[in-house]
């Protein structure tokens, strides 16, 4: 007999969780968030729930599952930033804001030369190295143009990578891999530059919200671009279909909707013309 070690069976763990629990943790995640949880996903939500179940000294996975079976229960957003992939940096996928400098805004400039108003939206912005790359792009490109008025709004649906966002507050290796004038021009170190900071002048454009993308939308305008990268990977075609509908129905008349690398409207809305890699512009 062999004496290699034996790979450890998800019933040998410190919590067991039976194929009733995921069951229940996928049916709940999809419920109320719209995220699928297919069950290659298995070992890492085993992984993420098992520190709740230490953090709330509870004795296993049937325990967990009935407090979350209540949406009310204050452990639900616990549940829901735990089960969220937040994975970004800044300037991810770089041709986006080559784009957005090169084409997008001096279009805007020309349609907003007279209200002089131009609104983003952030859709998953995680923990904010995307509207605040986006905002630094609109500064760098409206310099000069104080009488512009530029908002971005980020929503994300884990409340902690939100207040990391509003924040502005990032670890070097963070902006390790940003050109050295970029990062003079933007952040602000610590002492021993092990933190750094988002300057002001970026901090302003932005405004930080919790928002669940299959609850109502509380915005009453629309938005001229909508970033919505690498979030829609984790719906289902149908609510996939849904979600782009209500972003046609959020854009402006032209508006842009940028999308991340493995995502695709192919098949599932007639709304959007594709302009480049993962762009698209609002059709109708």
């Amino acid at each position: 007999m062999s004496n290699a070690a034996q790979p450890v069976q998800m019933n040998d763990r410190e919590f067991p969780m039976s194929d009733h629990n995921f069951s229940t943790i996928a049916k709940i995640a999809y419920q109320y968030t719209g995220i699928k949880l297919p069950e290659q996903k298995r070992q890492m939500i085993y992984s993420r729930i098992a520190r709740r179940i230490r953090a709330l000294n509870l004795a296993n996975f049937d325990q967990y599952c009935e407090i979350i079976s209540d949406n009310k229960h204050a452990e639900f957003n616990e549940f829901i930033n735990s089960i969220t992939t937040n994975l970004t940096s800044f300037f991810r996928e770089n041709h986006h804001f080559e784009y957005l400098e090169s084409t997008i805004i001096p279009h805007l400039k020309k349609i907003h030369e007279r209200d002089r108003r131009v609104r983003v939206w952030s859709a998953g912005c995680s923990t904010g190295e995307e509207p605040y790359s986006i905002a630094m792009t609109l500064l760098k490109n409206f310099s000069g143009s104080s009488n512009w008025d530029l908002k971005i709004l980020a929503t994300d649906l884990d409340s902690n990578v939100v207040a990391t966002g509003r924040n502005g507050i990032y670890a070097a290796d963070r902006v390790s891999g940003l050109e050295s004038a970029l990062v003079k021009k933007w952040f602000a170190a610590n002492a021993d530059s092990s933190r750094y900071v988002v300057a002001d002048e970026a901090k302003k454009l932005i405004q930080f919200n919790r928002l669940n993308l299959l609850d109502s939308w509380p915005m009453k305008h629309k938005f001229d671009i909508i970033f919505c990268r690498n979030v829609v990977i984790y719906f289902d075609k149908p609510t996939q279909k849904k979600l782009f509908d209500r972003y046609a129905e959020q854009l402006n008349d032209g508006g842009y909707l940028i999308i991340g690398h493995s995502e695709s409207l192919h098949k599932l809305t007639d709304r959007f013309e594709s302009i480049g890699k993962t762009i698209y512009r609002k059709l109708k």
